[in-house]
């Protein structure tokens, strides 16, 4: 659980704005298990700007082609120190500290014939110039039947280690599918000595037929492309993460993407200057999925600028469980307009389920507790509002707006068995 630059700004994030986020984690959510800062893309870039990337920036490179932060964007990274004062700093608040990469090896290292670290090669020789990302092209990617490769990833993640990382956002790693970078990089980071979490990206299209070789490699993986504050972004997320859910586990995750929640745009790749669009049922929707299918999270919103409201749900603790302490989550109903999930408290008797109302308008829902596993005199608890919602021992019933959402707890109060199911479906 953490905080990513790119919702909120982009390309152009600076080192006062990340430790503005960092601290507010600190003081208002660390206690909730939020503890990660990511700097999203190009901080290696001087001339970073809103809206866009810049074709041939003039990306701050060390003397063997590794990315180095921008001293004008960091100001602690001045004279090679990189990123090492600011992961410093951000563990001195007790948080990890990450960034984001391309896949590749940058085309000015390529174009300068530049050495790589240890090695009698160069740049030139290992690049794979013909494997280029379609939406950005500061890198070029890598031969990996060259020896060399393997030693450029090795060199750069070796500092970032040195730098204190914990985190890296490996990006143009999944569409298409890069079996042999990514295998590269999982190689680099082990050989690191340090432990470092790597999250791929991104998931257009990403397959289950890759989950073995994902599960070997990453701690996270990307199922989707970007989403942002529309609600059609998050409805596609449904079918996706009932796809994925049951797969979830220690071995690793599948990532319906950063939390397009609060404060976002400022300066960023899309849109200008706002609070998310999402209605405040939709953010509900959002995170009810992300939890209920045990996505990671990860927040896209400015942290000491968002709503009140908004830091909120983020710091509900009786929601969070459901991520910390759920197993055999799954999709186990989808009619029209009413689908629902199901999961168990993986620490004690205790079911969760969720509710969702993908309808235009608001829904009077009707579901019977055979549905969602409940007993007929279980305790509903629902945890967004922590109210405990009455039944008659047969149906649980909820009135939901447009787009809304309730997250229930469902606890055994004797000895009854689970209900069958009683009554339609409304």
């Amino acid at each position: 659980m953490g905080w990513n630059s790119w919702d909120c700004y982009g390309t152009t994030v600076t080192e006062e704005e990340v430790l503005a986020n960092a601290t507010f984690m600190r003081d208002h959510m660390l206690a909730h298990g939020w503890d990660t800062v990511v700097v999203d893309i190009q901080w290696y870039d001087p001339t970073a700007r809103a809206h866009g990337y810049n074709a041939d920036a003039p990306l701050v490179l060390d003397d063997h082609g590794r990315q180095m932060p921008a001293p004008n964007r960091f100001p602690s990274a001045a004279n090679g120190a990189g990123f090492g004062p600011l992961a410093d700093r951000v563990h001195q608040l007790g948080l990890r500290f990450g960034l984001h990469i391309m896949r590749g090896i940058p085309r000015r290292a390529v174009d300068a014939r530049l050495p790589v670290a240890g090695t009698d090669w160069t740049a030139d020789e290992i690049a794979d110039t013909g494997s280029v990302c379609p939406w950005n092209s500061d890198n070029y990617g890598l031969n990996h039947d060259h020896p060399g490769a393997q030693a450029y990833y090795d060199a750069q993640v070796a500092q970032f280690a040195r730098w204190g990382v914990d985190f890296i956002k490996a990006d143009d790693m999944l569409f298409p599918y890069h079996e042999r970078e990514i295998s590269a990089y999982a190689r680099a980071i082990a050989r690191s000595g340090r432990p470092i979490e790597l999250s791929l990206s991104p998931g257009t299209d990403v397959s289950l037929a890759h989950l073995d070789h994902l599960r070997e490699t990453a701690t996270m993986w990307r199922v989707c492309d970007d989403l942002w504050d529309r609600w059609e972004d998050v409805e596609a997320q449904f079918a996706r993460m009932a796809r994925w859910a049951p797969w979830q586990s220690e071995r690793g995750w599948a990532d319906a993407d950063m939390l397009p929640l609060g404060r976002i745009g400022i300066r960023a790749e899309r849109g200008d200057d706002r609070v998310s669009a999402l209605s405040r049922p939709e953010q509900i929707s959002l995170l009810t999925l992300w939890l209920i299918s045990r996505s990671p999270l990860m927040m896209g919103g400015d942290l000491p600028t968002s709503p009140p409201e908004t830091i909120e749900l983020l710091t509900n603790d009786e929601a969070l469980d459901v991520l910390w302490h759920s197993g055999d989550n799954r999709e186990v109903l989808r009619e029209t307009d009413l689908v629902l999930w199901t999961a168990r408290d993986t620490d004690g008797d205790a079911r969760y389920a969720a509710v969702f109302s993908l309808a235009d308008r608001p829904e009077r829902v009707t579901v019977p507790l055979g549905s969602i596993g409940a007993r007929p005199d279980d305790r509903v608890r629902e945890l967004w509002t922590g109210t405990d919602t009455p039944h008659d021992g047969h149906a649980l019933h909820a009135d939901l707006p447009a787009h809304g959402a309730a997250l229930y707890r469902l606890t055994p109060s004797g000895p009854s068995e689970p209900s069958g199911p009683s009554g339609a479906i409304a």
